[in-house]
């Protein structure tokens, strides 16, 4: 089980209860969200978390809670995820984030996810790793290229979760393999 994940200037770690106001926040908030399908209520948000620590314990990794070392507490999360979803490059692993938007445009992003990264190759030995988002949504494009992930367009997708003519349906994909990411060594 990987519970925590040291960087420069993040602790990447699992949930606590102190925790569920703040990712209900963000979660509740239209500039975080403006890329999802909508808004979550506090029940939502809650049962996200729910389901991050069930994946932890069913998988020893998941979407690690992110802390920045300036003492602001949760501000998002960052890590890795099984989609439960089936696409044509499942089954794999993600690579996501989310951070509250007062935290945006300071690196942590990219900071926390080449953290992930390592830990996905090094220490769980994966093949592997994806990300998605929509089309619009180019400040993550940009993460997953700063991380070393390639996008192949031919391989663009429809979310299965969302139905036909949703405008959040088309969604790229960005791949990377062990010896690509560039390194980080958390501790």
């Amino acid at each position: 089980m990987i519970d925590r994940i040291t960087t420069d200037r993040l602790l990447l770690r699992r949930w606590t209860d102190a925790d569920r106001e703040p990712f209900a926040a963000l979660n509740a908030d239209p500039v975080v969200r403006r890329w999802f399908p909508g808004l979550m209520t506090r029940e939502e948000s809650d049962a996200q978390i729910d389901r991050i620590e069930a994946h932890f314990d069913e998988h020893g990794f998941g979407l690690w809670a992110v802390e920045p070392n300036d003492g602001a507490g949760c501000i998002g999360f960052i890590g890795l995820a099984i989609p439960a979803f089936d696409a044509p490059f499942t089954p794999c692993v993600e690579i996501g984030w989310r951070l509250a938007a007062a935290h945006w445009g300071r690196g942590y992003a990219t900071e926390g996810a080449r953290a992930a990264l390592a830990i996905g190759f090094e220490r769980l030995g994966l093949d592997e790793i994806v990300s998605f988002t929509v089309p619009a949504n180019r400040p993550s494009w940009r993460v997953m290229e700063r991380i070393g992930m390639h996008r192949d367009p031919a391989e663009d997708f429809d979310h299965p979760v969302l139905p036909e003519g949703h405008p959040l349906r088309r969604h790229v994909l960005y791949r990377i393999g062990p010896s690509e990411p560039s390194s980080v060594e958390p501790t």
